[in-house]
């Protein structure tokens, strides 16, 4: 199965509460890197915080 490296670029303060959760959910902090595999639940998730996450698909 395909793995994506996310990296957190933007700060969540002063986003939705959503957006926070979801930052949280995927295990994110401030340019902190995480390896997860590719799922449809996970896109879903990045694209709620596409505009303060990078992605790489390994």
């Amino acid at each position: 199965m395909a793995t994506l490296s996310i990296t957190q670029l933007k700060s969540g303060i002063d986003r939705s509460e959503n957006q926070k959760r979801t930052l949280k959910a995927l295990g994110l902090r401030m340019h902190k890197t995480v390896e997860l595999n590719d799922t449809p639940q996970l896109r879903g998730m990045i694209a709620k915080v596409s505009h303060l996450v990078k992605v790489v698909e390994k």
